[in-house]
């Protein structure tokens, strides 16, 4: 089984243990290492498993669909070498098999320990949600398949991080166990380091700037995350932005993530009123700033085409590597729709200044 588990985040009232049956299906599994010292057990999966949040762990350790050597657990359990943990519901699991396909990859390091990829826009990380081939994953299986020692259920082996589907830019992997704590423990602990490339529409007034608003499930479209600037609801989320150029009605910046959250950058641009050019989720497929002019319409409409997607890139990675203890960093260039639409940005806005001198 992938070590990816989505449905842990959005556990509902069928999912929960049945109180006339007994019947329960197994989601998700793994063995603690022998050299793993005492850790709350909700920490520790969260450390494990791939966007399951401490607070839904809680509370599937609270509906008694967490087991430890076959039984339920709080918590507080403090996991021990040897613990073999299990988490069930009352529903069987959603299967999807995974059949190597040759989709393209563009491997941009590998070693022993793990793999960094440069994902191209369009292409879905992991199955699920519609999307049962062609996605990252089985990229993977086929650039493993002759190797004896590679089996994409193995939990060892598998995605430490995810970037959206739209979204282009940089990937890390694991390939051993030891590979996937530790650089999961980075991405928790928030000491990777990772920027990104963003077209966004106005002008952003400011050289630089600092968005700080809890992010969560929007209340009023579940497709969609929000800010929630009071209260408790949501994760707490930091961006840094920096302006590379202005274009006129679009803005080139680049964001730092100081935490990870769903549609981090997407959602903190909204929110201080820079949707990401052709965000179609978000609102950016729509003209958002500049004239009424017909030329001016159909001239975006050409961008849109150009980018069909939201002007996101992953332009830089670095982490410190699990085994040799290196400081390792990458760039990606910036892809080349992104590119094709800043230039003809730049034309836009060149040719209008003729016009007007």
């Amino acid at each position: 089984m992938i070590e990816e588990f989505e449905e842990l985040d959005e556990i509902q009232e069928e999912d929960l243990p049945p109180t006339e049956s007994n019947e329960m299906y197994e989601h998700y599994s793994v063995l603690v290492d022998k050299g793993q010292s005492p850790l709350r057990i909700d920490k520790y999966l969260t450390l494990r498993i791939i966007n399951a949040t401490r607070t839904r762990i809680q509370s599937a350790a609270d509906a008694g669909c967490i087991l430890v050597n076959d039984k339920a657990v709080k918590s507080n359990y403090k996991v021990k070498p040897n613990d073999n943990i299990r988490i069930v519901m009352a529903t069987p699991p959603r299967e999807t098999e995974i059949i190597p396909e040759d989709v393209p990859l563009d491997i941009v390091y590998e070693d022993d320990d793990l793999m960094v990829i440069n994902k191209q826009p369009g292409l879905v990380v992991h199955p699920g949600h519609g999307n049962y081939s062609g996605t990252l994953i089985h990229g993977l299986a086929w650039h493993f398949r002759n190797d004896p020692k590679f089996q994409i259920e193995d939990p060892r082996f598998g995605l430490v991080h995810r970037i959206d589907k739209d979204t282009s830019g940089l990937l890390v992997i694991a390939k051993t166990n030891e590979a996937k704590s530790h650089l999961g423990l980075q991405f928790f602990n928030k000491t990777t380091k990772r920027k990104y490339v963003a077209i966004v529409w106005g002008t952003v007034k400011e050289d630089e700037g600092r968005i700080e608003g809890n992010i969560g499930r929007s209340l009023k479209d579940r497709m969609q995350m929000t800010v929630f600037p009071e209260g408790d609801y949501g994760k707490h989320a930091v961006t840094h932005y920096r302006v590379l150029e202005r274009l006129g009605y679009v803005t080139v910046v680049e964001c730092q993530l100081e935490t990870g959250r769903t549609h981090q950058i997407r959602v903190h641009m909204k929110y201080i009123g820079h949707t990401l050019f052709n965000d179609e989720r978000y609102g950016g497929h729509e003209i958002l700033k500049g004239t009424t002019f017909t030329k001016y319409k159909q001239f975006v409409q050409n961008c849109f085409k150009v980018c069909p997607r939201q002007a996101l890139h992953a332009q830089t990675l670095g982490f410190i590597h699990p085994r040799t203890g290196e400081e390792m960093f990458f760039t990606a260039d910036v892809p080349g729709d992104m590119v094709e639409l800043m230039d003809k940005w730049r034309g836009y806005i060149q040719n209008r200044e003729i016009h007007e001198d």
